[in-house]
C-alpha cells in the first residue's frame, strides 16, 4: 500500500511542481463513490477518481496532505491508508498525462514495479494487507501560475487471452496556482 502514497505523493507534487521536470504515479480504489456521488477520494486532499473506482484492485482508505493548499517553497506530506484485492506483478503500468491549462506537457507510460521501488518496495505487492504511509516532497519556489490539470491511470499487467489491462486505479487532480504561490483547488474537471 505504499504504492498508494507513492502515487497520491508523485500525482500531487507533479501539479505543483510541473516545471522542468515532472513526474508522477497514482492509484485508486475498490469502494463507491461517496455518498454525495462524487468521486472524491477520502481524506484532506483534491484528489477524484476518474470514474467508479467499485472494480478497481486498490481500495484507497484515506489520503490526506498538509499543508492543504501545498505552498510553493515547502514541504508537502502525503499520508496514505488502503488495501490491494490482488497481487499487483510485473508488468503493470502507469500512464501519466499532465496539462498546463490546454496544453499537454508531459504524456507518459511507466512501470510500476521500477516505481514503487522509491518507496522500498518490491513487485509482486500483496493483497488483502492494509498498510499506511507517510511520504515528504519538497515543492519548489518557482512554481509557475497557472491551472495543471493530472491524471495516472495505473493498470495491472495484462493477462494471457484477455483483452483488457484490469485497472489498479484512475486519479486526478486539478490544482490552479496564481501570482505569489497562491494555490486554488478545483474539485472535479
Amino acid at each position: 500500500m505504499k504504492l498508494l502514497a507513492l502515487a497520491t505523493t508523485a500525482l500531487l507534487s507533479t501539479s505543483v511542481a510541473a516545471r522542468s521536470s515532472l513526474f508522477g504515479v497514482s492509484v485508486g480504489g475498490d469502494i463507491s463513490p461517496n455518498v454525495d456521488g462524487e468521486l472524491s477520494v477520502p481524506g484532506d486532499n483534491p484528489l477524484n477518481h476518474c470514474a467508479d473506482p467499485s472494480n478497481d484492485i486498490l481500495k484507497i482508505e484515506n489520503v490526506d496532505i498538509s499543508p492543504n493548499p501545498p505552498k510553493a517553497g515547502q514541504t508537502l506530506t502525503v499520508t496514505a491508508k488502503g488495501i490491494l484485492n490482488q497481487n499487483v506483478t510485473e508488468g503493470a503500468q502507469i500512464h501519466l498525462s499532465v496539462k498546463y491549462g490546454l496544453i499537454t506537457i508531459i504524456r507518459q507510460t511507466s512501470d510500476l514495479c521500477n516505481l514503487v521501488k522509491n518507496v522500498d518496495l518490491e513487485c509482486p505487492l500483496s493483497k488483502d494487507k492494509e498498510t499506511s504511509l507517510s511520504k515528504e516532497v519538497h515543492l519548489p519556489k518557482e512554481i509557475p501560475p497557472g491551472k495543471y490539470t493530472v491524471m495516472a491511470d495505473v493498470v495491472a499487467a495484462k493477462v494471457e487471452g484477455e483483452d483488457v489491462q484490469k485497472k489498479i486505479t484512475c486519479l486526478t487532480a486539478v490544482v490552479e496556482f496564481k501570482r505569489g504561490g497562491a494555490v486554488v483547488f478545483k474539485q472535479g474537471l
